[in-house]
């Protein structure tokens, strides 16, 4: 059995179609939150503790997860996924 892609993967395969990059980007890299300095999420970073902002990458990552049956479906999937790779740097950093 394969071990499933991840975002990362789809994005850098040339089989995955222009269509998906599109709606991946919205996962990974949203115009709406970036037409300023800094990201959105860099300036929260900024803004918490970092146990406020782990506590604020674990509750994104439940709303998305929580939703995604009655809302964006897979999108809501990879968004939540999203915030739980950044939760997972955030851990490991020392």
């Amino acid at each position: 059995m394969s071990k499933p892609k991840t975002i990362n993967d789809m994005l850098n395969d040339n089989k995955t179609s222009m269509m998906t990059k599109e709606a991946i980007d919205m996962v990974n890299n949203p115009k709406h939150y970036n037409t300023g300095k800094i990201e959105c999420i860099d300036s929260i970073e900024a803004m918490l503790t970092k146990e406020e902002f782990i506590g604020y990458l674990r509750g994104n990552s439940h709303k998305y997860r929580w939703r995604f049956r009655y809302k964006n479906g897979i999108e809501d999937l990879k968004k939540a996924e999203w915030y739980e790779n950044k939760l997972l740097k955030v851990l490991e950093e020392k």
